[in-house]
C-alpha cells in the first residue's frame, strides 16, 4: 500500500501527516520532488509536481503494476486515479470524470495524455478490431490538437492555448466505443503577436518538405514572416523536435502571407507588396481582386445605397489581423468537429447494446499571471474561478454539509469560498462580463477608457475589485487603463485595451463573404454567414463572453453531474530546473489550490460514504444476516450487522440515508471478502444452473426416449399387422405366396425381417419337398447343396434334370461300350473294395504339353480313376480320395475341372459326350467328390439343415491361361443327407 513506501520518500498521503500545517505540507512536498517522488495523494486527490525531466514510470510494466489494484495498492500515480475512475465507472455504472487542473506549465497536458494513455492500455483484452480503432482515433486526436491549440511562451514550451474536456464513451463490457470533444475559447494571440507561436506553425516551416513549401509559396526561415518573426530564436534544440512532430499540416497556410502584408500609410492606403496578394488569393481559391478589395476596403450599406469604404492604414491593419486570426479559430474549430465525426458514437442503441458510460478528461489552461493580462488571460482566470468553486462545493463544502445533513458529528473547517468572484465576473446586470456586454452593444463610439469608467461605477464597492482611481496610491495600475481583481490564486492586474474588439465580432462582412464565395469547399463551410449580403439585416450575435461564459456553466454541470476525481499540478520554479523547488511559489499554488483545506477535511472526514440500500447491493453476501435478503427491520440495521460481523464498527459512522467509512483499509477488506464470495457465488450458481441445465436435459431425453418407445411399438405393431395381412391367405395361393412382396421393415426390425424371411423360405421350401418321394428327396438335396457350395459362381449346374451319377452305364453317352465300363467297374470294385460308384462320365484330358486326349473318369468313394475308353475302358491311374486336395471348376460353359493332389500332379479334365449334349454335369461331380472326400475323413456332424455346407478353409479365385478357375477347399465340407 501506498503509505508503506519508505519513509526516506516522505508520506505519500497528505492526510498522513502528523502535524496538519502548511510547514509540514510544504516540507514533505519538497522532500519527495526532491527524492523524484512527484506524485502524492490528499485521500483520492493526486498532487503532482511537474519534474521538467523524462520520467520512466509510464511504461507498460508500471501500467500493469495498477490495473486492477485498488487506490492505496501502489506508490501514488496518475495511473492510480486513472484506475479508480475506470473501476467506479465499470463496477456502479456511473459517468466519472478526471479534472485537472494548475497554472500554465504545471504538467497538465502531459498528465491528461498519460490517463488517455492508461485508459486505452487497460481496456478491450480481445483485441478487437473497432474497439482498436476508436483507442487510436482518441490518442490520436491528442497529437493533433496539441499542435494547433499549444504554443510556445516564455513561461511554457507546450501551452494550451484552448480548453478541452473529452469524453470518453464505453459499452457495458468497459471496452472504449467513442468519444466527444468540447474545445473552450482558442486563445488567438499567437497568431498575430509575439506571446508565443503556435506548434503546428513551427512543423509545417521545419518539417514539410521542400517542394511542399515552394507549392504554399513558404519559406523555411520562420523570420520572414511578421506574425512568428520572434519565434525564429526559439533554440534549435526545439526545431528538431519539432521536425519530429510534423504532421503536414497545411490548414493555416495563408496566416504566414496575410501577416506579411502591409498596408502603405499615405493618402491612399496601398499594397506595399502585390505579389503577395496574388499569392494570398490562390491560397484562399479566390479572385485576387476580390481579396485586395477585401482589405482596403469596407463595403457600407446606407439605406438602400451600397458604398465602398476606404480604410485607414490603422484600420487596414487591423483588419489583416483580426482576419488571421478569424481564419485561424475557424480552421481549430473545423478540426475538432472532424474528429468528433470519427469519434462519435456511431449505430449505439440502447436497448441492444446497454447503457454506455462515460469518463470526461478536463485538461483546460491554467490559472495565469503575466507581465500584461487581458481579456484571454481575463477568461482564463474566470475560467480557473469556476473549477475552483466546483472543487470546493463537490470536496469542501458539499462534504461538510453532507455530514451536518446526515447528523454525523462533525467539526467544521473554514476554507475559502471564491464564489463572491465567480459572481463579481458572471452576475447579470453586475458582473464584469454584463457590464462588457453592454458596452459593446452601445450606439457609437465606445472605448476601453469608457468601458473601465462604467466598470469603476458598478463594482467600486466590491471588496475584490479596485482601479487606480479607485486606489489613487496604487501606483502599480495605469489610470484609465488597468483593474484589478482579487483572485482566489492571487491579485491579478488587467488591462482593458482590447477588451471590446474581443469582446465583440469585429471581422468586417466582407472577409466573411470573400472566404464564403471562396471555390475551396472546407474554407466556404467555416464562413456560413458569409452567405448574406450587405443589406441583409441579422440578428446580433453573442459576444466572446457571453459565449465563454455559457460554456462555462455547461461545463460546470457536466462535471457536476459525475463522480469526480482530481489531479492537482503544482509547478515548481520558473526556470524549468528538475532540481530547483521555488518554496514561495510552490506555497502559493497549494495555498489558492486549497489544499491544506482539503488535507484537513479529509483528515477530519471518512474516505467513503454509501446509500445504505447500493452498500447492501455490493456487500450483502459477505455476511449471512444479509444474505441474499435480511428480515432485519431496515437497511441500516443491516448494514450494522454486517459491519459488526467483519469487526469494521469502529472505523464506519451511521447517517440517516448513509454509512460513512473513515479508512480506505476498511474498503479494501470489504472489497477483498466481496471478491472472495462472489467467486464461491459464482461456482454456487453454476453448479445449480448446470444441475438445472442437466436436469432439464434428462427430461428431454426421457420424454424423448418415451416417445422413440412408443413410435417403435407402434411401428412394429404395424409392420407385424401388415405382414399378418399379406401373408394370411399364403397357404391357399398357388405360389405359397412367392409373388408376395414384403413390406419395408422399420429399422428396428431390419434383423427380425431377415429371420421372418428365412423362417418362411424354410416353409415354403418344406412345402415344395414334403410330398417328394426318397429318391427325389435326395436329388433335391444334392442340388440344394451344390447351389450352396458354388454360391452363383456359375451360372448352369444342370439343376433342371435328374442326376444320374454314372453316366457311363447308361446307353444314351456310350451304347457299344456301356457293357465294357460295367465289366470293368466290377473288377475294380473287387479289387479296390469299393462300395460304390458316386460319378463317371467321357471327358477330355489336357495333359501339361497342352496336349487333349479323350479319357474316361470315375469317381467312387475308394478312389478316382481316369480310363481310357479306347481300349475298353482300362484304367490308366488310380487317385486314393485321401490325397486329393482340392476341386476348382470353371465359370464358364467349358465344364473345365481340376483335382489337385498332395503331389501336385494335378489332373485337369473337361467333361464331354453329354446327351442331350450341353448338358452341365459338374454339380453332380462336385457334390459326388464331396460326399466321397467326407466319408474318407469322418468329418463331424455339425448340422441338420437341409442345404447347410460348411467351409472350415478359405475360398480362393485364381488365374491360370485366362480362365477364371473356383477353388474350393473341401477338407471338412460336409452335407447331411437324411
Amino acid at each position: 500500500m501506498a503509505e508503506h513506501e519508505s519513509l526516506e520518500f516522505g508520506k505519500a498521503d497528505f492526510v498522513l501527516l502528523d502535524n496538519v500545517s502548511l510547514e509540514e505540507f510544504m516540507a514533505n512536498l519538497k522532500l519527495r520532488f526532491e527524492k523524484g517522488r512527484i506524485y502524492t495523494y490528499i485521500g483520492e486527490v493526486v498532487v503532482s509536481v511537474n519534474p521538467y525531466r523524462a520520467m520512466n514510470i509510464y511504461g507498460r510494466d508500471t501500467i500493469e503494476q495498477y490495473k486492477g489494484r485498488e487506490l492505496y495498492e501502489q506508490p501514488p500515480h496518475l495511473f492510480a486515479i486513472a484506475d479508480a475512475a475506470y473501476k467506479a465507472m465499470k463496477r456502479r455504472n456511473k459517468d466519472t470524470c478526471i479534472v485537472i487542473s494548475g497554472e500554465s506549465g504545471a504538467g497538465k497536458t502531459e498528465a491528461s495524455k498519460y490517463i488517455m494513455q492508461y485508459i486505452a492500455a487497460i481496456t478491450n483484452p480481445s483485441q478487437r478490431a473497432e474497439v482498436e480503432r476508436v483507442k487510436n482515433m482518441l490518442l490520436k486526436s491528442n497529437c493533433v490538437l496539441e499542435a494547433f491549440g499549444n504554443a510556445k511562451t516564455n513561461r511554457n514550451d507546450n501551452s494550451s492555448r484552448f480548453g478541452k474536456y473529452m469524453d470518453i464513451n464505453f459499452d457495458f463490457k468497459g471496452d472504449p466505443i467513442g468519444g466527444h470533444i468540447n474545445n473552450y475559447l482558442l486563445e488567438k494571440d499567437p497568431v498575430g503577436k509575439v506571446k508565443g507561436v503556435f506548434k503546428c506553425i513551427f512543423q509545417l516551416v521545419k518539417g514539410a518538405p521542400d517542394a511542399q513549401l515552394r507549392s504554399l509559396h513558404i519559406q523555411r526561415d520562420p523570420t520572414a514572416y511578421t506574425y512568428i518573426k520572434v519565434g525564429g530564436q526559439i533554440k534549435v534544440l526545439y526545431h528538431v523536435q519539432i521536425k519530429r512532430d510534423y504532421y503536414g499540416w497545411q490548414g493555416s497556410r495563408d496566416l504566414w502571407h496575410l501577416g506579411k502584408i502591409k498596408p502603405f500609410d499615405g493618402d491612399v492606403t496601398l499594397i506595399e507588396n502585390s505579389k503577395l496578394v496574388s499569392i494570398l488569393g490562390d491560397l484562399l481559391s479566390t479572385k485576387d481582386e476580390n481579396v485586395e478589395k477585401a482589405l482596403l476596403y469596407r463595403t457600407v450599406a446606407t439605406g438602400r445605397d451600397v458604398i465602398d469604404k476606404q480604410h485607414t492604414h490603422q484600420e487596414a491593419s487591423y483588419g489583416r489581423d483580426a482576419l488571421a486570426k478569424a481564419i485561424y479559430e475557424r480552421l481549430f474549430c473545423w478540426i475538432v468537429g472532424r474528429i468528433n465525426d470519427i469519434i462519435e458514437v456511431k449505430n449505439y442503441d440502447v436497448r441492444v447494446h446497454g447503457k454506455n458510460t462515460v469518463i470526461g478528461v478536463l485538461d483546460i489552461y491554467g490559472f495565469e499571471i503575466f507581465q500584461n493580462n487581458s481579456f484571454e488571460q481575463f477568461c482564463i482566470n474566470y475560467c480557473n474561478e469556476k473549477l475552483q468553486q466546483l472543487f470546493i462545493q463537490l470536496v469542501l463544502k458539499q462534504e461538510q454539509e453532507e455530514y451536518q445533513r446526515e447528523g454525523i458529528p462533525w467539526k467544521h473547517i473554514d476554507y475559502f469560498n471564491n464564489q463572491i468572484i465567480v459572481d463579481l465576473v458572471e452576475q447579470q446586470h453586475k458582473g464584469i462580463f454584463a457590464v462588457l456586454d453592454e458596452a459593446c452593444m452601445n450606439v457609437g463610439k465606445v472605448t476601453d477608457e469608457m468601458l473601465l469608467q462604467a466598470l469603476n461605477g458598478k463594482l467600486a464597492k466590491h471588496a475584490h475589485y479596485t482601479s487606480r482611481k479607485l486606489s489613487p496610491t496604487d501606483k502599480n495600475l495605469e489610470f484609465d487603463r488597468d483593474f484589478r481583481i482579487r483572485h482566489y490564486a492571487g491579485d491579478v492586474a488587467y488591462s482593458v485595451v482590447g477588451f471590446i474588439d474581443k469582446n465583440k465580432d469585429t471581422l468586417f462582412q466582407d472577409f466573411k463573404r470573400l472566404l464564403y464565395n471562396s471555390s475551396n469547399p472546407v474554407l466556404k463551410a467555416m464562413w456560413p454567414e458569409g452567405k448574406l449580403s450587405i443589406t441583409e439585416v441579422t440578428k446580433r450575435p453573442l459576444t466572446a463572453a457571453t459565449l465563454f461564459k455559457n460554456s462555462m456553466i455547461s461545463l460546470v454541470e457536466n462535471l457536476a453531474s459525475k463522480e469526480p476525481y482530481y489531479v492537482r499540478c503544482i509547478k515548481p520554479n520558473e526556470v524549468k530546473s528538475p532540481l530547483l523547488f521555488e518554496h514561495e511559489r510552490c506555497k502559493h499554488q497549494v495555498e489558492y489550490l486549497g489544499l491544506l483545506e482539503n488535507v484537513r477535511v479529509r483528515r477530519a472526514g471518512f474516505a467513503n460514504r454509501q446509500i445504505y440500500p447500493r452498500f447492501l447491493q455490493r456487500y450483502k453476501m459477505i455476511s449471512e444476516f444479509t444474505w441474499p435478503n435480511h428480515d432485519l427491520p431496515s437497511d441500516k440495521e443491516a448494514v450494522k450487522r454486517l459491519l459488526q460481523g467483519c469487526g469494521f464498527e469502529h472505523d464506519v459512522a451511521y447517517g440517516k440515508t448513509k454509512v460513512f467509512i473513515r479508512t480506505p483499509r476498511t474498503i479494501f477488506s470489504l472489497e477483498e471478502q466481496r471478491a472472495e464470495m462472489v467467486k464461491r457465488i459464482v461456482l454456487f450458481l453454476q453448479k445449480v444452473w448446470r444441475g438445472t441445465l442437466a436436469r432439464m436435459h434428462y427430461r428431454r431425453m426421457r420424454a424423448a426416449l418415451i416417445i422413440i418407445r412408443a413410435y417403435r411399438r407402434y411401428k412394429v405393431k404395424s409392420y407385424i399387422r401388415e405382414v399378418n395381412q399379406r401373408f394370411k391367405n399364403v397357404r391357399g395361393m398357388k405360389d405359397h405366396g412367392k409373388h408376395v412382396k414384403w413390406p419395408t421393415p422399420p429399422k428396428v426390425l431390419r434383423k427380425f425381417e431377415e429371420i421372418f424371411i428365412q423362417i418362411y423360405f424354410r416353409w415354403w421350401a418344406w412345402t415344395l419337398i414334403k410330398d417328394l418321394s426318397p429318391e427325389q428327396l435326395v436329388q433335391i438335396r444334392a442340388k440344394v447343396a451344390t447351389l450352396e457350395c458354388l454360391k452363383g459362381q456359375r451360372a448352369d449346374l444342370g439343376l433342371q434334370r435328374a442326376w444320374e451319377g454314372n453316366y457311363l452305364v447308361s446307353k444314351k453317352d456310350s451304347p457299344g461300350t456301356a457293357s465294357s465300363f460295367t465289366l470293368i467297374s466290377s473288377d475294380l470294385q473287387r479289387k479296390d473294395k469299393f462300395m460304390r460308384v458316386l460319378f463317371s462320365c467321357n471327358v477330355r484330358k489336357i495333359n501339361r504339353f497342352n496336349k487333349a486326349e479323350d479319357r474316361a473318369l470315375l469317381i467312387t468313394d475308394r478312389h478316382l480313376y481316369k480310363m481310357d475308353p479306347v481300349k475298353q475302358y482300362k484304367p490308366m491311374k488310380s487317385i486314393p480320395l485321401y490325397n486329393v486336395t482340392g476341386v476348382s471348376i470353371s465359370p464358364g460353359k467349358d465344364q473345365l475341372v481340376v483335382f489337385h493332389t498332395k503331389d501336385n500332379r494335378d489332373l485337369i479334365v473337361c467333361l464331354q459326350g453329354m446327351v442331350p449334349a450341353g448338358d452341365s454335369r459338374i454339380g453332380e461331380l462336385l457334390i459326388s467328390t464331396l460326399i466321397s472326400i467326407f466319408k474318407v475323413f469322418k468329418p463331424v456332424r455339425c448340422s441338420k439343415s437341409l442345404s447347410t455346407l460348411l467351409f472350415k478353409s478359405m475360398l480362393s479365385v485364381r488365374l491360370k491361361k485366362n480362365v477364371m478357375l473356383t477353388r474350393l477347399h473341401v477338407f471338412a465340407a460336409f452335407i447331411k443327407i437324411q
